[in-house]
């Protein structure tokens, strides 16, 4: 990334649109497509009957029949996020059918070749991904209309009804409650580079009034999300074959690869918006939690990892506002890494609700057709950490990063 450091130092500005980043819509997938060309007919009808075909164990039999389709008559990005998020969501479904007890170790390759060409094509890897679950899986009912719950809808769904539903459109309203908090960022890199105190207060300004509408937006979880039905249906279906007690041998791509792949499941260590964040704040993470979440970005589209080297190539935020001596500055990014810190202490008290608490209540209770609730991880996140201890740290590290006054 060295050549882009240079060039940032030379032009005055970063912007969003290099990174295609919307303006609008921030790391959302603006207006993802609904429908693939008639070609790929087969896996849409498999993935619009999901909820069904997994609940009535038959949607391993139907992947089993489903033809080896090309790739080629795909045209352009957003049909190929759309490929993506159609292939992964029935891989899950596919893998998880009957449970962690009993998961399907090789992906056929009628459905593995395409995953692992749509992928490549992306520069994604062949699993569901946040960038899947979240960023391309929403759509409006009414185009005119602002983006609340009541106007939107997932495009695939797993089994998990109304509590599902509600966890992926809460967290489409994470992310575009962080689009002021993404324009801050930049507006305040190029206050920087100028340097312009004044814009840089009122980037800082903006930037915590942002991380504190993504708290809020994260609060609807608890309106939406029922923490039974998350911890013992839907959980299994983020879940990934890299660190996962219940698939320690990874998952064989039939066609792709002699040996079994791992990869990690869908996990909000891969939303863009925190590690963009973390950079421009200048946040440092403990060893074992800083070399998660690097890995976490290999699970992000490219473009979206590039925006983050870009931050971290820029001129620290916090050498500028020590050696500026102007205390304005200093109490503004304090209050931005407080608000992070809050963010991260009730995102810690969330994780608390729906997986440690809600742990011991799925065992005693077993949902009659669906997989019963994950065993192997239990004390996990779906990206495979060891949760509770990783999100403490990484609220403990924030705080870390308040500044000082000198003298």
């Amino acid at each position: 990334m060295e050549p882009q450091s240079q060039n940032l130092k030379t032009a005055p500005s970063l912007t969003l649109g290099r990174f295609h980043i919307s303006e609008d819509y921030g790391f959302l997938l603006p207006n993802p497509l609904k429908e693939l060309p008639d070609h790929y007919r087969p896996w849409m009808e498999i993935a619009n009957r999901l909820p069904h075909l997994i609940g009535s164990h038959q949607l391993r039999a139907q992947v089993n029949e489903m033809p080896l389709l090309n790739c080629q008559f795909l045209t352009g990005y957003r049909e190929q996020r759309l490929a993506h998020l159609v292939l992964t969501f029935i891989t899950m479904g596919y893998v998880w059918q009957d449970g962690e007890a009993q998961p399907k170790e090789v992906l056929p390759r009628t459905l593995a070749l395409p995953l692992v060409e749509v992928s490549r094509n992306l520069g994604l890897p062949p699993i569901l991904l946040h960038a899947d679950l979240v960023l391309a899986n929403w759509a409006t009912r009414n185009p005119g209309r602002p983006l609340e719950i009541r106007n939107l809808d997932p495009i695939f769904l797993f089994p998990g009804g109304e509590s599902l539903r509600g966890f992926i459109l809460v967290t489409v309203l994470v992310e575009k409650a962080a689009v002021p908090g993404i324009k801050a960022l930049v507006q305040a890199v190029n206050a920087v580079l100028l340097p312009s105190p004044d814009s840089l207060l009122q980037a800082l300004q903006r930037l915590r009034l942002s991380i504190q509408d993504i708290t809020r937006a994260l609060g609807q979880m608890h309106d939406y999300v029922d923490p039974d039905i998350f911890y013992a249906v839907i959980r299994i279906f983020f879940s990934g074959w890299k660190d996962n007690p219940a698939m320690p041998a990874g998952l064989l791509y039939e066609g792709v690869s002699k040996e079994p792949l791992h990869y990690s499941g869908a996990s909000a260590a891969q939303s863009t918006v925190l590690h963009a964040f973390d950079e421009f704040l200048g946040v440092r993470h403990s060893k074992e939690s800083a070399a998660f979440l690097h890995r976490m970005r290999d699970y992000m589209p490219p473009s979206h990892r590039a925006f983050i080297e870009e931050i971290h190539s820029a001129p620290s935020l916090r050498d500028h506002i020590l050696s500026s001596g102007n205390s304005q500055l200093l109490t503004a990014y304090n209050h931005c890494v407080e608000a992070l810190a809050a963010l991260r202490s009730y995102h810690l008290a969330m994780v608390t609700k729906y997986l440690i608490t809600a742990a011991p209540k799925a065992k005693g209770r077993r949902t009659s057709h669906l997989p019963g609730p994950p065993q192997a991880l239990e004390e996990r996140g779906t990206g495979g950490t060891a949760v509770v201890r990783f999100l403490k740290s990484v609220r403990d590290k924030t705080l870390e990063a308040i500044l000082h006054q000198s003298g």
